[in-house]
């Protein structure tokens, strides 16, 4: 940090006090502390800061997504990092940055810790996530022990700040809501930097008529005044005033891809690399498990297809042909889709896409052009095939409805991708057995059936706390969609829902149909030949485990 002026912002943020008997022996003892890390020579390599997507527990075969969750996944996608891309665009050039992706990079701890010597970074900054949670502090501690601030943003952190603070010490600050211009602000205030923001980032923050500068009358930064971070100081934990959204999102620099290992990132049925465009941020649906409601609640805002194109031609520069419409709801505005796609056949992008929608966002006209642009897939939340557990999880949709979207999509030559969730509020053996005959009925390409998770935040998380449906015992860890679940319920327990989830999906893909599916995988991308072998093979196993459950 330059000068001064942040040493005691800096013992406010910084490591473990020692125990009182050797802080009475050694009463300058952070100061030396501080020295040794902070004051050692710096590389030709190092760097300001760090953005991490950190190794995994089992070195590489977990898979973490970019909003909802990390978990191991049965379709072996690798997701690219765009938002630690965009927080890198908005703080470049002031500050010099690297991303880590080590979960694309399929790096181990030992290496990643290498890289730390390396670049050696004033600070670290990590993305949180429940069933990724005690992993992830485990990046901040190697971070916090060669001498980086920690920082941590995301769905976990957000709706419980304090609580994630409070058991890991080795965690600085927390990023609460949207944490693109909370870090630059940070930054700018910890690094004296404030003065040295380019008229784009300036823009950004006059945008917001609430804003000042958080310096006090003796010149040094008044943590407090900080929008939208959580920080300790001393031992209290302090939660600062919520920072508001960026209210236009085309104000905010397109992101540095070129960070990122593009060349790491697969999805199923894509022959080569792809990434992500994020289109709009918000979604205005109800459902109640939704994660995304957390971060960006149930406001849209949009990106202006202009931009999007723009983006994507630098894609293209980057050697990228494949997209996902990265959004908390692509279709969520007609005028946005159509206009997009116009201007993609116009310009001839010839970019092959993806996105997701809702079945009662889309009609046949707009699918058709969509098709027109180059959409190839359309990932569905389609949840359940019951009336009243979809009412219950406020869905908004019913059965019908979704027929009708995916057999659109179909005739436009759109494959369907259906989500399905087991275990919502009001679930039973019959409930279930619904769905998965609804779901051998849908023209769907590929189908996946998760278990319910009741992530911080959301109302089916605070239904589930009211109701005593946690598991005993449960850990964050648990909260998982794949590998385990927290959810015990009445005549359901944990068990049951995982044994139905996976006799769900072996129900659905042990058809002709699926079969072929999952043979154009092995031959569209070498890389796909894991994903197809290790799906096939791990739910045919667990055909004894149903059979122990005598699931009939």
């Amino acid at each position: 940090m330059s000068g001064n002026r942040n040493d005691k912002v800096w013992k406010n943020l910084g490591t473990r006090r020692i125990s009182k008997l050797r802080m009475a022996d050694y009463p300058n003892a952070d100061d030396i502390v501080r020295q040794g890390l902070l004051s050692t020579p710096r590389a030709e390599e190092a760097v300001d800061i760090v953005l991490v997507n950190p190794p995994t527990p089992d070195g590489g075969l977990w898979i973490r997504t970019q909003h909802r969750v990390g978990r191991r996944t049965r379709e072996n996608m690798v997701w690219p990092q765009v938002s630690l891309a965009q927080m890198s665009a908005l703080l470049h050039p002031t500050y010099k940055v690297k991303i880590i992706d080590a979960n694309a990079e399929r790096m181990r701890w030992l290496e990643f810790s290498t890289l730390l010597d390396k670049y050696q970074p004033r600070y670290y900054l990590t993305q949180l996530t429940a069933p990724t949670l005690e992993n992830d502090m485990y990046g901040c501690f190697l971070a916090k022990a060669r001498g980086a601030t920690t920082i941590a943003f995301g769905t976990h952190v957000t709706p419980m700040p304090r609580e994630t603070l409070r058991p890991y010490p080795v965690l600085d600050i927390a990023l609460v809501g949207e944490p693109d211009l909370t870090l630059r602000d940070l930054l700018d205030h910890l690094e004296d930097k404030i003065d040295e923001r380019p008229p784009e980032i300036r823009k950004l923050f006059a945008a917001d008529p609430t804003y000042e500068i958080a310096i006090d009358e003796n010149g040094e930064v008044d943590m407090q005044r900080i929008k939208g971070i959580c920080w300790r100081n001393g031992d209290k934990i302090v939660l600062n005033l919520p920072r508001p959204f960026i209210p236009d999102l085309d104000d905010l620099p397109i992101p540095m891809h070129e960070l990122l290992p593009l060349d790491k990132y697969r999805m199923p049925l894509i022959k080569g690399p792809f990434t992500f465009i994020v289109t709009s941020r918000g979604c205005p649906a109800g459902c109640i498990f939704c994660i995304k409601h957390v971060s960006y609640q149930y406001g849209t805002r949009l990106r202006t297809p202009k931009l999007l194109v723009e983006e994507m031609w630098q894609l293209k520069k980057l050697g990228i042909h494949n997209i996902h419409m990265y959004a908390d709801l692509f279709t969520v505005n007609r005028d946005q889709v159509v206009e997009l796609c116009r201007l993609m056949i116009k310009e001839k992008m010839n970019i092959k896409w993806t996105c997701n929608s809702r079945v009662d966002y889309v009609d046949e006209e707009m699918l058709n052009l969509m098709a027109e642009a180059g959409n190839w897939l359309i990932s569905w939340g389609i949840e359940s095939g019951n009336e009243q557990i979809l009412k219950h999880a406020r869905k908004g949709i019913y059965p019908d409805r979704a027929e009708k979207a995916l057999t659109w999509a179909r005739k436009a030559g759109i494959k369907n991708w259906g989500y399905f969730i087991i275990g919502l509020p009001g679930e039973t053996e019959n409930t279930i057995r619904q769905t998965i005959d609804f779901s051998k009925k849908l023209p769907l390409d590929i189908a996946l059936f998760h278990v319910a998770a009741p992530h911080p935040g959301t109302p089916f998380f605070f239904e589930v706390v009211k109701e005593g449906w946690f598991r005993p015992g449960a850990r964050w860890e648990q909260v998982d969609m794949d590998k385990e679940t927290v959810l015990d319920y009445p005549g359901l327990p944990a068990e049951r829902l995982l044994c139905w989830q996976r006799r769900a999906f072996r129900e659905w893909a042990l058809r002709p149909g699926p079969i072929m599916t999952y043979l154009k995988m092995l031959v569209s991308d070498p890389s796909t030949l894991r994903t197809a072998v290790n799906v096939g093979l791990q739910h045919l196993s667990w055909a004894s485990t149903d059979t122990d459950l005598s699931l009939k």
